[in-house]
């Protein structure tokens, strides 16, 4: 028990950095899994490496409570009541708008990328793309100003675009919703800190909505967790969610004053390694 302890405590400290950098999340876990094998089910197992991520949104949600929760309450008299704060309605719409993609492709085609594309040579060849494509980016935008500088700037247009670079995170593993949804935001002129803002409250939603997805799947099949199972599925979110606080406040921090490219390079780097060990470990 106490080493399947250890063990998510490892997944859940990775998956709180790996979940917020754009490094891709499920490059890491797969590599992890394949030197730390956790002693779980199959089917566990694909739910947990999901599920997991609740830890690390709830940082998300504790973080940017104020900016993410839409109601103040205003005083009417003597009494007061609910009110929507200004622009949080719109800002509530273009999240969901950016979500629409991703969710329709995921509820109709989750199992089939999960088999296609949940392999260590498609993730790896993903991380090499979308590290190339983040050095790509930021030299072209090397000295220009960013147009969009607070997130009550992003237009409907712009986050139907964002949403469909998530749409690519959704269909190719290894891509990282992070790495695409900040990549999209880049070209179209958004500044990195408000790209980095936006994706973390774009991930509230899809996350939640991927875990219960999950979750219901496994559900349906009549599984039923053991009590280790439980245990590592609660340390892993718990770890995840601190280490993801952590992680935020020092990314909002690092992109103040540098560019993405280090994660570019980092991608690269791992997309080849993952390439070198799949011919000794996979």
């Amino acid at each position: 028990m106490l080493l399947e302890i250890l063990k998510a405590i490892l997944f859940g400290i990775v998956e709180g950095i790996t979940e917020w950098l754009p490094i891709s999340s499920t490059g890491h876990m797969i590599l992890l899994d394949q030197v730390v094998k956790l002693n779980v089910s199959a089917d566990f197992y694909k739910m947990f490496q999901v599920v997991i991520q609740l830890g690390a949104i709830m940082a998300v949600v504790i973080l940017f409570w104020n900016k993410l929760w839409p109601f103040y309450m205003k005083k009417t008299g003597d009494s007061k009541k609910a009110a929507w704060k200004d622009g949080a309605l719109a800002m509530w719409i273009k999240i969901i708008i950016a979500c629409i993609p991703a969710a329709i492709v995921g509820l109709i085609f989750d199992d089939k990328i999960d088999e296609l594309f949940y392999h260590p040579i498609p993730v790896a060849i993903a991380l090499i793309v979308v590290g190339i494509v983040f050095i790509v980016v930021e030299n072209a935008k090397k000295g220009s100003k960013p147009a969009i500088r607070s997130i009550g700037e992003i237009t409907y247009k712009a986050a139907i675009i964002i949403g469909l670079f998530q749409l690519i995170a959704a269909v190719f593993p290894g891509t990282s919703r992070s790495g695409a949804t900040i990549i999209g935001a880049l070209i179209i002129g958004v500044s990195r800190s408000v790209a980095a803002e936006f994706t973390f409250f774009l991930a509230v939603p899809v996350m939640f909505g991927a875990s219960l997805l999950k979750i219901a799947k496994y559900a349906a099949v009549g599984m039923a967790m053991t009590g280790t199972e439980w245990i590592v599925l609660i340390v892993g979110c718990l770890v995840a969610f601190f280490v993801s606080v952590f992680v935020i406040k020092f990314l909002m921090g690092y992109i103040k004053k540098h560019d993405f490219k280090v994660f570019g390079v980092y991608r690269i780097i791992l997309g080849i390694a993952v390439i070198a060990l799949s011919f000794v470990l996979f």
